[in-house]
């Protein structure tokens, strides 16, 4: 047995990490495509796939495979270089020396509002040109795929034209400024055969996926109630300026927040039947073009909901709760169980089990690991931490695996289309002060 920091010998078996121990089958016939690596964790052994299914630290292995086979380009579009924007650019860079890949991601084209600005974030991010018209990066023969990052009004048009050209599209949320325009894009999508993805990327967080999959197995029971809020106080000074936010087309807290929380809803409950919801503005107007603006749009609104299963759920959006950062969290209750979840602390999840020992009783706390893959991609060790622009990474991961056929993309633009319909519904309520039915909009 070997004790080292994963450095692999020739004719190594097996290779020791603190208490975790891998057997490698790779002694005379090379690995097969079809082998299996096992962990024995203490007295616990798992099932280990290549795919990121399960802990894995060699998937190097695999990647060599890919290398030998050779693994096609993916032309890489990126239109809007902002916040979003470098985001996805990290994710693009990052994602080929994290995950083995059916296809190798090539930055080839960045568009901005002009040529200097698209320029200048080209050098800085890895782009291969840069250009001042998203067209001509959609026209791009070497642009296989086409992600949006550039503000909600110009969704529609990049992606239908994107679609239109045959090419992939990874638009962030939310899908349009409108339901009939988001209704027009899964249309162009569905038509069109290729990939469509939109970027809820706090659904691919490890923990997320394990609370996922603990509500599936029953472990809480049937499920209850949903209490979820997503509040900021990054729009809590009345002198900031009008943007795209406060656009009256697609802008507002419930669109640009409450679309989070409410994809994280449908994602660990299911889809939304009916909303009864309220909303207020705060900041009645704000500068714009040397003057003040009146803010169509509100500043927090909050729902109530009837889920499809029966279950009951209250939602909340803020964008001025001063303290706040990133207060998107959870608290879900099922019959047998609670589960609680903050992206302040988003490698942790909170869990109580119905049953204990009186006195014995209480929440514990699951720290993200390598065994809530794909963690161990990134680090071996437990409790060091993912960050945001790993979520992204991960997101990528899969949208480039749904491109090559090997996963469904998820979530697609249908379901972007539903948590769109969804607000849609609590815009209306919060409009006509009563109840109503997502389907009904």
């Amino acid at each position: 047995m070997l004790r080292t920091n994963f450095r692999f010998e020739k004719d190594t078996r097996s290779i020791s990490y603190s208490s975790v121990v891998l057997d490698l089958k790779l002694l005379k016939a090379p690995l097969q495509k079809e082998q299996e690596l096992q962990i024995h964790h203490t007295s616990q052994t798992r099932r280990v796939s290549r795919d990121g299914s399960r802990p894995n630290f060699c998937y190097g292995v695999r990647r060599r495979e890919r290398a030998q086979m050779g693994v096609k380009r993916l032309g890489i579009g990126l239109v809007g270089s902002g916040f979003m924007g470098r985001s996805h650019a990290f994710a693009f860079n990052a994602v080929g020396q994290v995950f083995d890949l059916p296809f190798r991601p090539a930055l080839a084209v960045l568009a901005d509002r002009d040529e200097a600005i698209a320029a200048e974030a080209a050098g800085a991010l890895g782009f291969e040109r840069a250009v001042g018209d998203w067209r001509r990066l959609v026209d791009d023969a070497s642009v296989d795929l086409v992600a949006i990052a550039a503000p909600n009004r110009f969704h529609k048009p990049i992606a239908l034209a994107a679609f239109e050209a045959g090419k992939h599209v990874y638009c962030e949320k939310p899908l349009a400024t409108s339901l009939a325009d988001a209704r027009a894009m899964v249309e162009a999508a569905e038509r069109s055969g290729r990939v469509g993805l939109v970027g809820f990327n706090y659904l691919k967080n490890p923990i997320i996926a394990l609370a996922r999959e603990m509500i599936e197995a029953g472990e809480i029971g049937a499920l209850v109630a949903f209490r979820g809020i997503h509040a900021e106080d990054y729009m809590i000074d009345p002198d900031a300026p009008h943007s795209f936010r406060t656009e009256p087309e697609g802008g507002g807290v419930l669109m640009d927040l409450g679309s989070h929380i409410v994809s994280l809803a449908r994602h660990l409950v299911g889809p939304i039947e009916e909303v009864s919801a309220m909303a207020a503005t705060v900041h009645e107007s704000r500068p714009a073009d040397g003057a003040r603006r009146t803010v169509p749009v509100e500043d927090h609104g909050h729902l109530v909901a009837r889920f499809q299963n029966g279950a009951l759920g209250a939602l909340s959006a803020n964008w001025l709760a001063p303290g706040r950062k990133m207060q998107l969290e959870f608290e879900l209750t099922g019959t047998r169980g609670t589960i609680a979840f903050t992206q302040e602390r988003f490698n942790e999840l909170r869990v109580y089990a119905a049953g204990d020992p009186p006195g014995r009783g209480g929440f514990k706390t699951i720290v993200a690991g390598p065994d809530t893959p794909p963690y161990g991609r990134f680090c071996p060790a437990p409790g060091h931490q993912l960050g945001f622009n790993d979520l992204k990474t991960i997101e990528v991961a899969h949208l480039i695996a749904a491109i090559a056929g090997e996963e469904a993309p998820s979530p697609d633009f249908r379901e972007g289309y539903e948590v769109q319909r969804t607000v849609t519904a609590a815009l209306r309520s919060a409009k006509e002060r009563n109840w109503v039915r997502v389907d009904g909009v």
